[in-house]
């Protein structure tokens, strides 16, 4: 009689292993929705700046590769990288000094009223 049991109590277990968890109570865990808009925004800028870092970082390894492989005699990489400054690496450096001036000024401005 115990051999049905088992197998019942086998059976839910794997039952209750496949439902989905409850969802978490943690905030950070809801991503973006919940939050105030204000809240949302930053996030999302924060994210932008973090992607923006990544693309100039890459583009400056890129650069130092190109030049390299332009001193082997292969003009390609370092073409295309020429083609690419003005409409994607431009524009990403400027963003990312445009962002740091922002970031020093609002410190200022935070120190000085907090004066």
């Amino acid at each position: 009689m115990s051999a049905p049991k088992a197998k019942s109590s086998a059976a839910s277990a794997a039952a209750s292993a496949s439902l989905p968890s409850p969802p978490s109570p943690n905030p950070e865990a809801q991503g973006l929705a919940g939050q105030h808009p204000m809240q949302r925004l930053r996030e999302l800028v924060d994210r932008l700046l973090v992607a923006d870092v990544f693309l100039v970082l890459a583009g400056a390894l890129w650069f130092a590769v190109a030049v390299l492989l332009h001193s082997r005699g292969l003009e390609a990489p370092l073409s295309l990288f020429q083609k690419l400054w003005e409409p994607l690496f431009t524009p990403a450096i400027g963003l990312l000094m445009g962002a740091a001036l922002l970031s020093g000024s609002l410190g200022w401005w935070q120190r000085r009223g907090q004066r």
